[in-house]
């Protein structure tokens, strides 16, 4: 570029008496917190400042890594902004460039290129060469950080038209130098130059937490981080008059960032419905396939003939089904039941889907829907156009052997584990500010001992415990960049089971890493991520109680000649119930802690249901909410229940106008407060536990004014909000208590009537459960039944039954003998 006379020189520097019109402008080069410990922004937050900006696009450009690009999108949607999606890559024998996606195949390699990346090198790790960018360049943008006009023409020769050299100013020194040597470079390559401000945070307020990430990511604190630090809080998303300003002498690199943004049209919206197909025989339809299979199991389930109830469920599921696509997901969680129950491994689904009547036909799972009346569009909804959820606990001890299944079935191009993003809570922020900023370790140490996530007492009362001086400078600046940091990323891990299945390659949906444990590879994205796009994941978890339940039923086959399972395990059992009432309930799943059994003689369950509120109940979102005791006193007919209106009544009327599950306060959201179901899902979305903090908050006004609006009184708006606020703290979905509850009644009811297999199995079944065997044991002798020590003669590895004298307590002696009950050998486990 000609050098002009200083008195034609337009400054770089922003002058307060200078305002301009500001141009048309796409950020090209962006990091979220995705980029783990280098971003000091979440993603939606890039996306609103740049909304608000008034900018024509942004890209999400994370360190080698299309981790956060899925927030964006949902962020981006709601903004109405333009979201290019691409990752910033580092090649070993080249210079940096970022990767912007065209069009869904060139998505498909870039994801492919960071997948070839990750699977080279360890966990968290990329290694990539020149070649390998090469090998996947079709379709994609290039957008070179840097290098010589060499470099930039070896960029060229790959990616042609399709090449630009990024240049980046931050009010540096020599910035007018450097952007005329960046230009002349590009010239020389033949290579258009852009403009692209390498944005790490939204606002530069920011930069004290970009400092401190910094610092951890080093290991350093940022007093010693010396060259490592940014020189100044540049790297944020500038208005359009600064962008101006900063390219006065280029004003064309910042129209060529429009230029390029309008190049792309990739939206993540395209990636929905790459669900496995060949599950159905040659010539069926998955449709077809999957209504075949859910009447012939029809048919098993209900050999008398399938209740008109039930036939108008399946009928009106299975058309919900097909107007969403969502047969091949049925189908592939139906063959992994299938493969598990022809290994005689011991199943149960649960989860928003696993309680319907299309997958109680199908043996996904074992509660019946005329025992229950959970809605389907609660979890399969037209509006809310979101795959549905399925969890599928396995026992513990052989769960592996499905998890091999699926990558033998599919192999590792099309399975894979989901992540798990690892996020700062209290605690670890603490302690990583703390480190970052130089306090000393037993200080921190006494301070993150105090902190407790689920606590309302503010970090001030907290430091005043510890022994810091809320009013020190240092001090304020610690509890505001701890409270900055809470909710952010720490790394990626692996989900305990949730397994992503694809059609095509999972390599070309979502880039896939090796996970810490050997032979197991771990996508990008986490279970909101998968939500989020509507993509197919089915958790296959593991539990123990499952295992004890499938010991217990072989122990009562083989010495009483009896075959139970879970489904035709005798049902509303008064005296179980009784047992139950009593507290009785050691060993027996989920209603075994002293909390629940504290409660047990309170509630007083008679009927399945009752126990589906009880699993419920006790958890931290309903007792938060408090909604424990005003349950009670309705139950007991201490209180009156009365309702607002008649639509809250219908919402709140099995439960005594308490709202205990999640779906009720989804439900309530929409009656009572105007939300739509769109909104009410991403309340739901808000009630996650551990999210950002604060998140839930953001939808109360909106709630409160509706209410409002509605007629309803504020105090009873101000209740509702914080009971649907406490359901951030593991608020439990009908669905899952339904499922849970069920193995809490078949647990109960073996306890009951074959106390002695019972508690064999749970003690061949550990570690699991609240107590140690000797509980176990000693629970047992209390109730009458002779345990056997362990005998080199008459043990196995396993405890044993044996044939005893009936001399224990009438009520307690097993049904399969009337004049005599059985002792338990302990085994050398």
């Amino acid at each position: 570029m000609p050098e002009q006379p200083p008195s034609k020189r337009r400054p770089l520097l922003d002058a307060p008496a200078i305002r301009s019109v500001g141009p048309r402008y796409a950020e090209l080069h962006a990091k979220t917190n995705f980029s783990f410990l280098e971003g000091a922004s979440h993603p939606d937050e890039l996306v609103n400042r740049a909304a608000e900006l008034g900018y024509h696009a942004l890209a999400v450009t994370d360190r080698q890594s299309l981790a956060g690009v899925v927030r964006a999108h949902a962020a981006a949607k709601a903004a109405g902004l333009k979201l290019l999606i691409g990752a910033e890559v580092l090649p070993d024998d080249a210079p940096a460039a970022v990767l912007l996606a065209t069009d869904r195949a060139s998505y498909g390699r870039l994801s492919k290129l960071l997948t070839v990346g990750r699977r080279r090198a360890a966990k968290g790790q990329c290694e990539l060469a020149f070649d390998d960018v090469a090998a996947h360049a079709e379709g994609l943008l290039a957008c070179v950080l840097g290098g010589n006009a060499r470099a930039l023409a070896d960029y060229r020769e790959i990616f042609g038209d399709r090449c630009y050299a990024l240049a980046e100013l931050h009010r540096g020194p020599d910035d007018r130098r450097q952007l005329a040597e960046r230009i002349a470079a590009a010239r020389r390559a033949r290579v258009p130059a852009a403009a692209a401000n390498d944005v790490r945070y939204h606002a530069p307020q920011r930069r004290r937490l970009e400092d401190v990430l910094t610092a951890i990511r080093a290991g350093t604190t940022v007093a010693e981080a010396g060259e490592r630090l940014f020189a100044n809080a540049e790297r944020y998303l500038k208005p359009l008059e600064e962008l101006s300003l900063l390219f006065a002498d280029a004003p064309e690199l910042l129209r060529r960032t429009v230029e390029i943004a309008d190049r792309t049209a990739f939206s993540l919206d395209e990636l929905r419905y790459e669900y496995p197909e060949e599950l159905c025989p040659a010539g069926t339809t998955p449709a077809e396939h999957l209504a075949r299979l859910a009447w012939k199991g029809a048919q098993q389930r209900y050999p008398g003939g399938v209740p008109e109830k039930v036939r108008r469920l399946i009928e009106h599921e299975l058309q919900l089904i097909g107007e969403l696509r969502y047969e091949a997901f049925f189908l592939t969680v139906w063959d992994l039941v299938r493969f598990a129950r022809s290994r005689g491994i011991l199943c149960q689904g649960r989860g928003s889907a696993a309680n319907s009547a299309v997958c109680y036909c199908l043996g996904v799972t074992s509660v019946d829907p005329e025992r229950m009346d959970v809605l389907f569009e609660r979890f399969i909804s037209r509006e809310r156009n979101e795959a549905p959820d399925i969890d599928v606990d396995f026992e513990h001890e052989r769960r592996e052997e499905v998890l091999q299944y699926v990558y033998e079935k599919y192999g590792r191009e099309r399975a894979g584990l989901a992540a798990e993003v690892i996020t700062y809570r209290p605690r670890s922020a603490v302690r990583d500010v703390g480190k970052a900023l130089g306090f000393a370790p037993e200080r921190l140490d006494a301070l993150a001992k105090l902190v407790d996530g689920r606590s309302d007492a503010p970090l001030e009362e907290r430091l005043c415990e510890a022994g810091f001086d809320p009013a020190a400078a240092e001090v304020q600046r610690l509890a505001s960049l701890v409270r900055e940091l809470i909710g952010f990323p720490r790394h990626l891990s692996q989900h305990v089971g949730g397994m992503v299945i694809t059609q095509g390659p999972l390599s070309e949906l979502t880039p896939i890493e090796n996970a810490a444990m050997p032979g197991r590879t771990v996508i990008q994205w986490d279970k909101d991520d998968l939500d989020e796009l509507g993509i197919l994941k089915v958790d296959c978890l593991a539990l123990g109680m499952l295992t004890a339940i499938r010991k217990c039923f072989q122990l009562i086959e083989r010495h009483a000649g009896r075959r139970l399972t879970l489904a035709n395990t005798p049902q509303e059992d008064p005296d179980v119930y009784a047992m139950i009432s009593r507290a009785d309930t050691m060993g027996v799943f989920q209603i075994e802690s002293r909390a629940q059994m504290s409660m047990l003689p309170r509630l007083r369950p008679k009927t399945f249901y009752d126990l589906v509120i009880e699993v419920a109940i006790i958890r931290p979102g309903p007792i938060q909410g408090n909604m424990v005791h005003p349950y009670l006193r309705r139950r007991n007919k201490e209180e009156t229940v009365t309702y607002p209106n008649d639509e809250i009544r219908r919402v709140l009327e099995k439960t005594l106008g308490v709202p205990i599950f999640q779906e009720q306060a989804m439900k309530l959201a929409v009656v009572a407060a105007g939300f739509t179901p769109g909104e009410a899902d991403q309340l739901r979305r808000a009630m996650g536990g551990w999210r950002r903090p604060g998140l839930i908050d953001e939808f109360r006004q909106k709630l409160l004014a509706g209410m409002v609006r509605r007629g309803l009184p504020q105090e009873y708006a101000e209740r509702v909000f914080e009971q649907i606020r406490g359901f951030g703290e593991y608020g439990f979905p009908e669905s899952h208590s339904a499922s849970f509850a069920l193995l809490a009644y078949v647990s109960a009811w073996l306890k009951h009537h074959y106390p002695a297999a019972f508690t064999a199995a749970l003690l061949n079944s550990q570690p699991m459960g609240f107590y140690a065997s000797a509980q176990l044991v000693r629970d047992l002798q209390q109730h009458g039944v002779e345990v056997r020590p362990v005998d080199v003669n008459h043990s196995d590895q396993d405890c044993t039954l044996e044939a005893a004298l009936a001399d224990g307590p009438a009520e307690y002696r097993p049904a399969e003998c009337s004049d005599a009950r059985w002792a338990l050998r302990l085994g050398f486990r």
